[in-house]
């Protein structure tokens, strides 16, 4: 039984190869893969290498190598709007939705977006009333300002 995974080390280090594939879908930050990589590039290696001491050695460096030359390249090019995208708060602005419950002038009421409710004043302390559509100008932690469409 040691034989056969002396003389098929190649399986071994496939099989760590998909493992960090695997383990990088859960993170996306490209880490993982360097190491998936680097195990794959071992696994190519085992075919010309018996020993297993200088496979892990090949594998330490093509990872390593590839952390510090194909992270940034996969990063800049997978990742190159992420400045630009809102998120939180931020993407909230602009969207649209129903006034649910009307909004008083220098009250609250509720409106739907997307399928959840939020507690809403009109823009400028304005009544809004019930049905109409709205956008959203401003967010202050759980409240929206919006204006009529």
């Amino acid at each position: 039984m040691i034989d056969y995974f002396s003389n098929n080390l190649w399986q071994f280090w496939t099989l760590v190869g998909f493992l960090c594939l695997i383990l990088e879908l859960t993170s996306g930050d490209f880490f993982i893969m360097c190491f998936s990589i680097g195990a794959f590039i071992t696994a190519i290696a085992s075919a010309f290498v018996p020993s297993f001491t200088v496979q892990i050695i090949i594998f330490a460096v093509a990872s390593l190598l590839c952390l510090f030359f194909v992270r940034p390249l996969a990063l800049k090019y997978f990742h190159r709007n992420d400045d630009e995208r809102p998120s939180n708060a931020d993407a909230m602005i602009g969207r649209t939705g129903v006034v649910t419950d009307a909004i008083a002038a220098g009250g609250y009421g509720r409106v739907k977006i997307d399928g959840d409710s939020w507690k809403a004043c009109g823009e400028n302390d304005s009544a809004i009333a019930t049905g109409s559509r709205v956008e959203v100008v401003a967010m202050a932690s759980t409240i929206i300002t919006v204006k009529p469409v």
